[in-house]
Protein backbone atom coordinates (compact mmCIF):
# COMPACT_ATOMS: atom_id res chain seq x y z
CA UNK A 1 0.00 0.00 0.00
CA UNK A 2 1.40 3.24 -0.86
CA UNK A 3 1.80 6.43 1.15
CA UNK A 4 -1.42 8.85 1.08
CA UNK A 5 -0.31 12.02 0.84
CA UNK A 6 -1.82 14.23 4.64
CA UNK A 7 -4.44 16.61 2.78
CA UNK A 8 -5.59 13.51 1.13
CA UNK A 9 -5.57 11.41 4.29
CA UNK A 10 -7.32 14.02 6.38
CA UNK A 11 -9.92 14.53 3.47
CA UNK A 12 -10.63 10.54 4.13
CA UNK A 13 -11.10 10.85 7.54
CA UNK A 14 -13.49 14.02 6.99
CA UNK A 15 -15.62 12.00 5.01
CA UNK A 16 -15.94 9.35 6.75
CA UNK A 17 -17.36 11.10 10.00
CA UNK A 18 -21.13 10.40 9.71
CA UNK A 19 -22.65 13.69 10.57
CA UNK A 20 -22.52 15.64 13.48
CA UNK A 21 -23.31 14.23 17.06
CA UNK A 22 -26.68 14.75 18.67
CA UNK A 23 -28.12 18.07 19.93
CA UNK A 24 -29.21 18.85 23.27
CA UNK A 25 -29.59 22.32 25.24
CA UNK A 26 -27.61 23.34 28.28
CA UNK A 27 -28.30 26.59 30.71
CA UNK A 28 -25.76 29.64 29.26
CA UNK A 29 -24.15 28.98 32.60
CA UNK A 30 -23.13 25.61 31.70
CA UNK A 31 -22.26 25.80 27.80
CA UNK A 32 -18.57 27.79 28.33
CA UNK A 33 -16.65 25.73 25.65
CA UNK A 34 -19.93 24.26 24.41
CA UNK A 35 -20.34 23.94 20.26
CA UNK A 36 -23.30 25.48 18.90
CA UNK A 37 -26.02 22.99 17.12
CA UNK A 38 -28.14 26.11 15.58
CA UNK A 39 -27.93 29.01 14.32
CA UNK A 40 -28.65 31.79 17.28
CA UNK A 41 -31.05 34.45 16.78
CA UNK A 42 -31.25 37.77 18.84
CA UNK A 43 -34.69 37.62 20.87
CA UNK A 44 -34.35 41.28 21.77
CA UNK A 45 -33.14 44.83 20.29
CA UNK A 46 -30.31 45.58 22.15
CA UNK A 47 -29.81 48.29 23.44
CA UNK A 48 -33.76 48.28 23.53
CA UNK A 49 -33.56 52.48 24.16
CA UNK A 50 -31.70 55.25 22.38
CA UNK A 51 -28.95 55.04 25.11
CA UNK A 52 -26.23 57.41 26.37
CA UNK A 53 -22.69 56.74 25.93
CA UNK A 54 -21.02 59.00 28.44
CA UNK A 55 -21.80 61.09 31.55
CA UNK A 56 -23.92 64.58 30.93
CA UNK A 57 -27.19 66.05 29.81
CA UNK A 58 -29.58 65.11 27.42
CA UNK A 59 -30.20 68.25 25.59
CA UNK A 60 -31.53 69.73 22.17
CA UNK A 61 -28.94 70.28 20.10
CA UNK A 62 -30.47 73.05 18.26
CA UNK A 63 -30.77 74.48 22.09
CA UNK A 64 -26.94 74.62 22.65
CA UNK A 65 -25.94 75.58 19.00
CA UNK A 66 -24.71 78.80 20.02
CA UNK A 67 -22.94 79.19 23.86
CA UNK A 68 -23.02 79.51 26.78
CA UNK A 69 -26.54 78.65 26.80
CA UNK A 70 -28.72 78.37 29.94
CA UNK A 71 -31.06 75.35 30.19
CA UNK A 72 -33.72 74.31 33.19
CA UNK A 73 -32.83 70.93 34.49
CA UNK A 74 -35.66 68.69 34.84
CA UNK A 75 -35.27 65.38 36.08
CA UNK A 76 -32.24 62.63 36.03
CA UNK A 77 -32.09 59.27 33.91
CA UNK A 78 -29.70 56.69 35.14
CA UNK A 79 -29.28 53.06 34.15
CA UNK A 80 -32.11 50.99 35.26
CA UNK A 81 -34.06 54.32 36.29
CA UNK A 82 -34.82 56.47 32.86
CA UNK A 83 -36.74 59.33 33.05
CA UNK A 84 -39.99 58.83 31.81
CA UNK A 85 -41.18 62.43 30.60
CA UNK A 86 -40.21 64.10 27.06
CA UNK A 87 -37.56 66.41 27.06
CA UNK A 88 -38.87 70.25 25.44
CA UNK A 89 -37.12 73.54 24.23
CA UNK A 90 -34.80 75.05 26.82
CA UNK A 91 -34.30 71.63 28.82
CA UNK A 92 -32.06 69.44 29.85
CA UNK A 93 -31.77 65.76 31.84
CA UNK A 94 -29.16 64.72 33.80
CA UNK A 95 -28.18 61.08 32.14
CA UNK A 96 -25.66 58.96 33.29
CA UNK A 97 -23.37 56.50 30.72
CA UNK A 98 -25.90 53.78 29.17
CA UNK A 99 -28.68 55.32 30.88
CA UNK A 100 -32.25 55.72 28.56
CA UNK A 101 -32.03 59.27 26.12
CA UNK A 102 -35.80 61.11 27.09
CA UNK A 103 -38.06 61.46 24.11
CA UNK A 104 -37.19 65.06 22.28
CA UNK A 105 -32.94 65.00 23.59
CA UNK A 106 -31.03 64.20 20.11
CA UNK A 107 -27.54 64.63 22.09
CA UNK A 108 -25.41 64.62 25.06
CA UNK A 109 -23.65 67.29 26.56
CA UNK A 110 -21.00 65.89 28.36
CA UNK A 111 -20.41 66.95 31.69
CA UNK A 112 -16.98 68.76 31.28
CA UNK A 113 -18.38 70.77 28.93
CA UNK A 114 -21.73 72.23 31.43
CA UNK A 115 -21.73 73.73 34.60
CA UNK A 116 -24.35 72.66 36.75
CA UNK A 117 -26.16 76.04 39.69
CA UNK A 118 -29.21 73.93 41.15
CA UNK A 119 -31.96 73.92 38.25
CA UNK A 120 -29.72 75.41 35.51
CA UNK A 121 -27.23 73.92 33.25
CA UNK A 122 -25.20 76.27 31.16
CA UNK A 123 -23.67 74.63 28.17
CA UNK A 124 -20.01 75.87 27.68
CA UNK A 125 -19.72 74.17 24.33
CA UNK A 126 -22.44 73.43 21.43
CA UNK A 127 -23.11 69.74 20.43
CA UNK A 128 -23.87 67.96 17.01
CA UNK A 129 -27.38 66.02 17.04
CA UNK A 130 -26.32 62.38 17.87
CA UNK A 131 -23.25 62.97 19.41
CA UNK A 132 -22.78 61.03 22.12
CA UNK A 133 -25.86 59.00 21.46
CA UNK A 134 -26.43 54.84 21.19
CA UNK A 135 -29.60 54.72 18.93
CA UNK A 136 -31.37 51.84 19.55
CA UNK A 137 -30.82 48.73 17.73
CA UNK A 138 -26.69 49.78 17.46
CA UNK A 139 -25.53 46.60 18.57
CA UNK A 140 -27.89 44.46 17.26
CA UNK A 141 -31.70 43.69 16.52
CA UNK A 142 -34.04 40.89 17.74
CA UNK A 143 -33.86 38.13 15.05
CA UNK A 144 -30.80 38.99 13.61
CA UNK A 145 -28.34 35.83 13.49
CA UNK A 146 -25.42 36.30 15.93
CA UNK A 147 -24.00 33.18 16.02
CA UNK A 148 -23.82 30.05 13.59
CA UNK A 149 -23.58 26.53 14.01
CA UNK A 150 -20.68 25.00 14.86
CA UNK A 151 -18.75 27.89 16.50
CA UNK A 152 -17.20 27.31 19.89
CA UNK A 153 -19.17 29.09 23.33
CA UNK A 154 -16.07 31.19 24.32
CA UNK A 155 -16.50 34.43 26.71
CA UNK A 156 -16.87 36.62 23.89
CA UNK A 157 -19.55 34.59 22.43
CA UNK A 158 -21.35 33.67 25.78
CA UNK A 159 -22.08 37.26 26.39
CA UNK A 160 -23.57 37.98 23.24
CA UNK A 161 -25.73 35.07 23.13
CA UNK A 162 -26.69 36.45 26.65
CA UNK A 163 -27.08 39.92 25.94
CA UNK A 164 -29.67 38.53 22.92
CA UNK A 165 -31.69 37.19 25.67
CA UNK A 166 -30.70 33.72 25.79
CA UNK A 167 -30.78 31.23 28.96
CA UNK A 168 -30.56 28.03 27.56
CA UNK A 169 -28.62 27.60 24.59
CA UNK A 170 -28.65 24.27 21.74
CA UNK A 171 -25.04 22.51 21.54
CA UNK A 172 -23.93 19.17 20.46
CA UNK A 173 -23.33 16.90 22.85
CA UNK A 174 -19.81 16.16 23.47
CA UNK A 175 -18.33 13.45 21.50
CA UNK A 176 -17.45 10.50 23.06
CA UNK A 177 -13.03 9.70 22.49
CA UNK A 178 -11.89 6.38 23.84
CA UNK A 179 -8.30 6.61 24.26
CA UNK A 180 -5.95 2.88 24.11
CA UNK A 181 -2.52 3.03 25.03
CA UNK A 182 -0.18 -0.10 23.93
CA UNK A 183 2.78 -1.54 24.96
CA UNK A 184 4.42 -4.25 27.36
CA UNK A 185 6.76 -1.45 27.91
CA UNK A 186 4.61 1.38 28.99
CA UNK A 187 3.84 2.26 32.84
CA UNK A 188 1.78 5.09 34.33
CA UNK A 189 2.76 8.10 35.23
CA UNK A 190 4.39 7.65 39.56
CA UNK A 191 4.10 3.74 38.88
CA UNK A 192 7.61 1.87 39.70
CA UNK A 193 9.09 1.42 36.22
CA UNK A 194 11.41 -1.94 34.99
CA UNK A 195 14.86 -0.92 33.62
CA UNK A 196 13.19 -1.92 30.34
CA UNK A 197 10.37 0.47 30.52
CA UNK A 198 8.81 3.45 30.25
CA UNK A 199 6.55 6.05 31.96
CA UNK A 200 3.26 6.37 29.01
CA UNK A 201 2.79 10.09 28.37
CA UNK A 202 0.83 9.70 24.89
CA UNK A 203 -2.62 8.69 26.41
CA UNK A 204 -2.24 12.27 28.53
CA UNK A 205 -1.53 14.17 25.49
CA UNK A 206 -4.08 12.78 23.10
CA UNK A 207 -6.89 13.21 26.20
CA UNK A 208 -5.75 16.87 26.86
CA UNK A 209 -5.73 17.64 23.08
CA UNK A 210 -9.47 15.96 22.72
CA UNK A 211 -10.67 17.75 25.55
CA UNK A 212 -9.58 20.96 24.13
CA UNK A 213 -11.36 20.06 21.08
CA UNK A 214 -14.20 19.79 23.01
CA UNK A 215 -14.95 16.09 23.69
CA UNK A 216 -14.68 14.26 26.46
CA UNK A 217 -12.59 10.94 27.28
CA UNK A 218 -12.41 7.48 27.95
CA UNK A 219 -9.12 5.81 29.45
CA UNK A 220 -8.87 2.55 27.99
CA UNK A 221 -5.54 2.16 29.90
CA UNK A 222 -2.30 0.75 28.61
CA UNK A 223 -2.87 -2.90 27.17
CA UNK A 224 -0.34 -5.21 26.84
CA UNK A 225 0.59 -6.66 23.22
CA UNK A 226 -1.72 -9.53 23.22
CA UNK A 227 -4.12 -9.86 20.49
CA UNK A 228 -7.11 -10.92 23.01
CA UNK A 229 -6.63 -8.36 25.58
CA UNK A 230 -6.60 -5.59 22.60
CA UNK A 231 -9.95 -7.16 21.45
CA UNK A 232 -11.06 -6.74 25.20
CA UNK A 233 -10.41 -3.33 24.95
CA UNK A 234 -11.77 -2.27 21.46
CA UNK A 235 -15.20 -4.25 22.78
CA UNK A 236 -14.84 -1.81 26.29
CA UNK A 237 -15.04 0.79 23.80
CA UNK A 238 -17.45 -0.46 21.53
CA UNK A 239 -19.83 -0.87 24.76
CA UNK A 240 -19.07 2.87 25.88
CA UNK A 241 -20.67 3.75 22.23
CA UNK A 242 -17.52 6.04 22.20
CA UNK A 243 -17.26 8.00 18.81
CA UNK A 244 -13.91 7.57 18.08
CA UNK A 245 -11.25 5.10 19.27
CA UNK A 246 -7.89 6.13 19.27
CA UNK A 247 -4.88 4.02 19.65
CA UNK A 248 -1.60 4.50 20.48
CA UNK A 249 1.06 2.63 19.08
CA UNK A 250 1.32 -0.91 17.79
CA UNK A 251 -0.11 0.32 14.30
CA UNK A 252 3.55 -0.77 12.61
CA UNK A 253 4.19 -3.89 10.82
CA UNK A 254 6.22 -5.47 13.53
CA UNK A 255 6.09 -8.66 15.66
CA UNK A 256 3.99 -7.31 18.47
CA UNK A 257 2.15 -4.67 16.43
CA UNK A 258 -1.20 -6.04 17.16
CA UNK A 259 -3.45 -3.54 16.85
CA UNK A 260 -4.35 -3.53 13.55
CA UNK A 261 -4.65 -7.51 13.87
CA UNK A 262 -7.04 -6.79 16.59
CA UNK A 263 -9.16 -4.11 15.09
CA UNK A 264 -9.43 -6.55 11.97
CA UNK A 265 -10.64 -9.50 14.06
CA UNK A 266 -13.48 -7.59 15.59
CA UNK A 267 -14.68 -5.93 12.08
CA UNK A 268 -12.95 -2.98 11.14
CA UNK A 269 -13.26 -1.53 8.14
CA UNK A 270 -10.02 -0.23 6.82
CA UNK A 271 -9.57 3.04 5.34
CA UNK A 272 -5.75 3.79 5.27
CA UNK A 273 -2.76 2.92 6.66
CA UNK A 274 0.58 4.76 6.40
CA UNK A 275 0.87 8.16 5.32
CA UNK A 276 3.22 10.32 3.71
CA UNK A 277 4.35 12.22 6.48
CA UNK A 278 7.13 12.94 8.81
CA UNK A 279 6.61 12.15 11.90
CA UNK A 280 3.95 10.25 11.78
CA UNK A 281 4.02 7.57 8.73
CA UNK A 282 2.53 4.57 10.54
CA UNK A 283 -1.23 5.80 10.54
CA UNK A 284 -4.19 3.73 10.49
CA UNK A 285 -7.99 4.81 9.92
CA UNK A 286 -10.98 2.68 9.70
CA UNK A 287 -14.65 2.37 11.08
CA UNK A 288 -16.02 0.31 13.24
CA UNK A 289 -19.49 0.27 13.23
CA UNK A 290 -20.60 3.44 13.69
CA UNK A 291 -17.19 4.24 15.97
CA UNK A 292 -14.57 5.81 13.47
CA UNK A 293 -10.85 4.61 14.37
CA UNK A 294 -7.29 6.42 14.25
CA UNK A 295 -4.28 4.67 15.28
CA UNK A 296 -1.12 6.79 16.02
CA UNK A 297 2.08 5.91 15.78
CA UNK A 298 3.68 5.03 19.28
CA UNK A 299 6.29 7.40 19.17
CA UNK A 300 5.00 10.36 21.64
CA UNK A 301 6.00 13.53 19.35
CA UNK A 302 4.37 11.66 16.07
CA UNK A 303 1.63 10.92 18.09
CA UNK A 304 1.00 14.66 18.97
CA UNK A 305 1.32 16.00 15.75
CA UNK A 306 -0.87 13.40 14.28
CA UNK A 307 -3.45 14.20 16.90
CA UNK A 308 -2.87 17.97 16.00
CA UNK A 309 -3.54 17.31 12.40
CA UNK A 310 -5.98 14.44 12.50
CA UNK A 311 -7.61 13.73 15.57
CA UNK A 312 -8.70 17.19 16.65
CA UNK A 313 -10.22 17.96 13.07
CA UNK A 314 -12.38 14.41 13.51
CA UNK A 315 -13.39 15.62 16.74
CA UNK A 316 -14.58 18.66 15.38
CA UNK A 317 -16.59 17.08 12.33
CA UNK A 318 -18.36 15.43 14.82
CA UNK A 319 -19.15 18.11 16.45
CA UNK A 320 -20.60 19.83 13.58
CA UNK A 321 -17.98 22.66 12.87
CA UNK A 322 -17.77 23.73 9.06
CA UNK A 323 -14.15 24.88 9.25
CA UNK A 324 -12.93 21.88 10.71
CA UNK A 325 -10.75 20.73 7.95
CA UNK A 326 -9.52 24.12 7.15
CA UNK A 327 -5.90 24.73 7.07
CA UNK A 328 -4.36 26.39 10.14
CA UNK A 329 -1.16 26.90 8.97
CA UNK A 330 0.25 30.37 8.00
CA UNK A 331 3.12 32.41 6.50
CA UNK A 332 6.43 32.77 7.50
CA UNK A 333 10.18 32.84 6.97
CA UNK A 334 12.81 30.31 7.54
CA UNK A 335 15.24 30.88 9.81
CA UNK A 336 18.21 28.49 8.26
CA UNK A 337 18.65 27.41 4.93
CA UNK A 338 17.08 24.09 4.24
CA UNK A 339 17.84 20.77 2.21
CA UNK A 340 15.89 19.39 -0.01
CA UNK A 341 12.76 17.12 1.32
CA UNK A 342 12.05 13.34 0.28
CA UNK A 343 8.46 12.26 -0.61
CA UNK A 344 7.16 12.99 3.04
CA UNK A 345 5.69 16.06 4.45
CA UNK A 346 7.76 17.25 7.05
CA UNK A 347 6.42 18.77 10.28
CA UNK A 348 9.58 19.87 12.05
CA UNK A 349 9.56 21.16 15.81
CA UNK A 350 10.71 25.20 15.39
CA UNK A 351 11.33 27.94 17.62
CA UNK A 352 9.43 31.59 16.81
CA UNK A 353 11.34 34.93 15.67
CA UNK A 354 8.86 37.34 16.18
CA UNK A 355 8.07 41.12 15.52
CA UNK A 356 5.19 43.00 14.89
CA UNK A 357 6.69 44.39 11.57
CA UNK A 358 7.21 41.47 9.76
CA UNK A 359 6.25 37.49 9.19
CA UNK A 360 7.59 35.25 12.48
CA UNK A 361 11.13 33.91 11.33
CA UNK A 362 10.95 29.89 12.13
CA UNK A 363 14.09 28.21 13.45
CA UNK A 364 13.98 24.51 13.08
CA UNK A 365 15.44 22.80 16.03
CA UNK A 366 18.47 20.75 14.92
CA UNK A 367 17.13 17.34 17.07
CA UNK A 368 14.35 16.25 15.10
CA UNK A 369 13.59 12.58 16.90
CA UNK A 370 10.40 11.62 17.05
CA UNK A 371 10.68 10.57 20.66
CA UNK A 372 12.38 13.56 21.70
CA UNK A 373 9.50 15.23 24.27
CA UNK A 374 11.84 17.77 25.54
CA UNK A 375 12.22 19.50 21.79
CA UNK A 376 8.78 19.50 21.37
CA UNK A 377 7.90 21.25 24.69
CA UNK A 378 10.40 24.23 24.20
CA UNK A 379 8.95 24.84 20.41
CA UNK A 380 6.57 27.25 19.25
CA UNK A 381 5.50 25.82 15.83
CA UNK A 382 5.89 23.82 12.90
CA UNK A 383 7.65 24.23 10.18
CA UNK A 384 5.83 22.61 7.10
CA UNK A 385 8.13 21.13 4.72
CA UNK A 386 6.16 19.83 1.61
CA UNK A 387 6.80 16.53 -0.08
CA UNK A 388 10.13 16.81 -2.66
CA UNK A 389 10.43 20.64 -1.94
CA UNK A 390 14.20 21.86 -3.34
CA UNK A 391 16.93 23.27 -1.46
CA UNK A 392 15.88 26.22 0.92
CA UNK A 393 17.55 29.31 1.90
CA UNK A 394 17.08 31.32 5.15
CA UNK A 395 14.40 34.22 4.54
CA UNK A 396 12.92 32.18 2.16
CA UNK A 397 8.82 31.78 2.51
CA UNK A 398 7.45 29.01 4.64
CA UNK A 399 4.62 28.11 6.27
CA UNK A 400 3.89 27.32 9.90
CA UNK A 401 1.23 25.31 12.84
CA UNK A 402 1.80 27.36 15.93
CA UNK A 403 1.80 24.85 18.90
CA UNK A 404 0.74 27.85 21.18
CA UNK A 405 -2.33 29.12 18.73
CA UNK A 406 -5.77 27.76 20.55
CA UNK A 407 -7.25 24.92 19.12
CA UNK A 408 -10.39 26.33 18.21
Amino acid sequence: MSLLPVAEALDRILAAIAGPVEAEEVPITRAAGRTLAADLRATRTQPPFPASAMDGYAVRAADVATVPARLRLIGTSAAGHGFAGPLGPGEAVRIFTGAPVPEGADAILIQENAEAVGETVTAREPVAAGRFLRRAGLDFRGDETLLRAGETLDARRLALAASAGHAVLPVRRKPCVAVLATGDELVRPGEPAAWDQIVASNGLALAALSLEAGAETIDLGIVSDDLAALRDAVGRARAAEADLLVTLGGASVGDHDLVQAALGAEGMELGFWRVALRPGKPLMHGRLGRMAVIGLPGNPVSSIVCGLLFVVPAIRALLGDPRAGEDRSEPALLGRDMPANDARQDYLRARLDTAPDRLPVAHPETRQDSSMLSVLGTSEALLIRPPHAGPAKAGDPCRIIRLDRRIL
